[in-house]
């Protein structure tokens, strides 16, 4: 599986952005996904993550209510849309796939991971 995140930039605070990872070589629908980010000088940490069919998700308790992760199987895509972005969201986000079934919210659980995509929120 390759996947590719993209949608990042700079933004106010405020303000929103869409992720979006797509993914080639295999089809999405038996895998979870999940959005990470790693800000300067911290660790990476699970933002969001979706079931195989998108029936359930998880979300990092800061990001409740502000982001909302989706999926797209037919297009082999997965979504975090942001709104009312904060500064201490700025970092680089990355999406993550494991084949299964229960969302996971550690990274070591993933097994492909796409290159990562800057969101820089300024104040």
């Amino acid at each position: 599986v390759q996947l590719q995140a993209s949608g990042g930039g700079l933004v106010q605070a405020g303000g929103s952005l869409r992720l979006s990872c797509a993914a080639s070589g295999r089809i999405l629908s038996s895998y979870v996904m999940g959005w990470f980010r790693q800000a300067p000088g911290k660790e990476r940490e699970f933002v969001a993550g979706i079931n195989w069919s998108g029936g359930s998700t998880d979300y990092q308790d800061s990001v409740k209510g502000r982001f909302t992760i989706s999926r797209d199987n037919a297009k082999n895509t997965m979504y975090l849309q942001m709104v009312s972005l904060k500064p201490e969201d700025t970092a680089v986000y990355s999406c993550a796939a494991v084949r299964g079934i229960h969302i996971r919210t550690m990274a070591r659980d993933y097994d492909y991971w796409g290159q990562g995509t800057l969101v820089t929120v300024s104040s």
